[in-house]
C-alpha cells in the first residue's frame, strides 16, 4: 500500500492509497514557478462568483487538494480506473482526511464545516455536476485512464490542479473533440464504441 503525505498546519499527515494512480502534471503544461505551485492564492466562498464554473454548495478548492497539497485525482475519485463513471467522492472520503483537518482559516473552516455537518447528518452533499456526456454516448473513463496513463485527466480536464473551482475546460459535448484525439492516437471510429 502506498501513503500520500501532505503537511496541514505543520503536521505531517499520512493517508494510505491502494492501486491508486500516479496523476501528475502533463509534460505540455507550462511549468509554475516554485512559489505558484506549492501555495493556492486564498480566497473565500464569496469569491467564487468572479470564478469560471458553476458555484457548488461546498468551495471545494481542487487547486488546494490537488495541487497544494498534491492529492492525486483517483484518491477522491477512486472509481475512475474501474469503472465507466469516476463517480463523485464519498462523505466518508472527505472525513477521512476532515475528521482530524479542520482548516487553517476562517474561510475553510466554514466550508469544512458544512461537510462535517453534511455527514453528521448522514445527508450528502448534492453536488452540480460539471461534466456530463449525453445519455447515449458511452465513456469509460476506466479504459481511457488505461490508454492515457498519466495524462489522462489532464487531456479532458484540463490542469485541475490549478482551478480553485472546476469548470468545463473541454467542450466534451462536441463529438468532434473526440474524434480529433482518436485520430491523434490513432483509435477506432467505430460508431458502435461509443454509441450503443
Amino acid at each position: 500500500m502506498r501513503k500520500v503525505a501532505f503537511f496541514v498546519g505543520g503536521t505531517v499527515v499520512a493517508l494510505g492509497v491502494a492501486g491508486v494512480a500516479a496523476f501528475r502534471k502533463p509534460p505540455s503544461v507550462p511549468q509554475a514557478s516554485a512559489a505558484d505551485s506549492t501555495t493556492a492564492p486564498r480566497l473565500e466562498a464569496g469569491d467564487t462568483a468572479g470564478l469560471p464554473g458553476p458555484r457548488q454548495p461546498v468551495f471545494f478548492r481542487h487547486d488546494i487538494h490537488a495541487g497544494q497539497y498534491k492529492i492525486e485525482c483517483q484518491y477522491c475519485h477512486y472509481t475512475a480506473a474501474v469503472s465507466s463513471e469516476p463517480g463523485i467522492p464519498s462523505m466518508q472520503t472527505c472525513m477521512g482526511c476532515h475528521l482530524v483537518i479542520a482548516g487553517s482559516d476562517s474561510g475553510s473552516r466554514a466550508e469544512i464545516k458544512k461537510v462535517r455537518d453534511a455527514a453528521n447528518g448522514g445527508q450528502p452533499i448534492v453536488w452540480q455536476r460539471i461534466h456530463a456526456l449525453a445519455r447515449h454516448v458511452h465513456f469509460p473513463h476506466a479504459r481511457h485512464i488505461q490508454a492515457l496513463g498519466p495524462t489522462a485527466c489532464f487531456t479532458c480536464h484540463g490542469d485541475v490542479q490549478r482551478m480553485p473551482q472546476v469548470y468545463k475546460v473541454n467542450n466534451i459535448q462536441n463529438m468532434g473533440w473526440c474524434i480529433t484525439c482518436h485520430l491523434q492516437r490513432n483509435v477506432t471510429r467505430d460508431c458502435s464504441v461509443c454509441h450503443y
